[in-house]
């Protein structure tokens, strides 16, 4: 019989890793509201090859932040469609992982660059470009 505290684990438990994995995906900036069935897919293979939470975490925000903190003066990137997007990301955070206390930093410097960007952009169920 399996503890109770293991199906509360992200780690050991695939359908909460995937679950938490797409509300992470969903919450960013110039992402979908809805995951799709793909999304599902490669949150699932990530929790196959054992990708922490953390990195995947890591590796979303790292991702956003970058695309938040183009030069203004470059064309705006096309919406991110996909959590296959945030692939090359993982893979580079997997070969040279980063220090300890990273994911805390970027949490705060996306909620800077997102409290920036809102003024110009908002993002709702009902915006245009959805």
């Amino acid at each position: 019989m399996t503890p109770a505290s293991a199906l509360l684990d992200p780690a050991s438990n695939p359908a909460l890793y995937v679950a938490t994995v797409l509300t992470l995906f969903v919450d960013l900036p110039d992402t979908p509201l809805r995951a799709s069935t793909q999304d599902q897919r490669h949150a699932h293979r990530w929790f196959d090859r054992g990708v922490s939470l953390s990195l995947v975490e890591t590796a979303l925000l790292l991702a956003c932040l970058r695309r938040a903190t183009r030069p203004p003066d470059v064309p705006r990137l096309p919406r991110i469609r996909s959590l296959a997007y945030f692939e090359p990301v993982i893979e580079e955070l997997i070969e040279q992982p980063v220090p300890d206390g990273y994911l805390h930093y970027l949490r705060h410097k996306l909620r800077l660059a997102d409290k920036a960007v809102t003024a110009d952009f908002q993002k709702s169920t009902f915006s245009e470009d959805r």
